[in-house]
């Protein structure tokens, strides 16, 4: 296979993989919380309780990607793909798809960028789908319709 099958590809698996994992964790967190809050804020006013879940359930997610995306910068560190005031951006630039492309990384290195970015819009699907979820389940639990 070509050079892009090396460590570059195996590398972007890699840490796809400890990424997708984290993504798994926070959800479990949200799922947690949810069901807490579900017991626990039953008796405050119904609105109230909902922008309480879906904020928790929000940043727990943000967090989240903020630490996938350094995953990916640590990956882009110590691979040297590219400088090193400007992994955390590259990685974040990247796992947004936004590509702003004043950024490339080395050529050994080039797989890392889309990876990074499938990578990304999978996880933030995943998370949209948790909080339409949540949401879904926050309104038919305080029956606010």
């Amino acid at each position: 296979m070509g050079t892009w099958m090396d460590g570059a590809f195996i590398s972007g698996v890699l840490v796809s993989i400890v990424t997708i994992s984290i993504q798994a964790m926070a959800t479990l967190v949200v799922i947690k919380a949810v069901r807490y809050a579900a017991r626990h804020l039953s008796g405050r006013r119904k609105v109230e309780a909902l922008v309480i879940v879906m904020a928790a359930s929000g940043t727990l997610l943000t967090i989240a990607h903020l630490v996938e995306v350094m995953v990916w910068a640590l990956l882009y560190s110590v691979t040297g793909a590219t400088e090193p005031d400007n992994v955390y951006y590259f990685a974040f630039v990247n796992f947004t798809t936004l590509g702003y492309g004043d950024l490339i990384p080395a050529h050994p290195w080039r797989i890392l960028g889309p990876m990074t970015a499938a990578n990304g819009m999978l996880l933030f699907g995943w998370s949209t789908a948790v909080l339409f979820a949540v949401l879904s389940r926050s309104i038919a639990h305080l029956r606010l319709r």
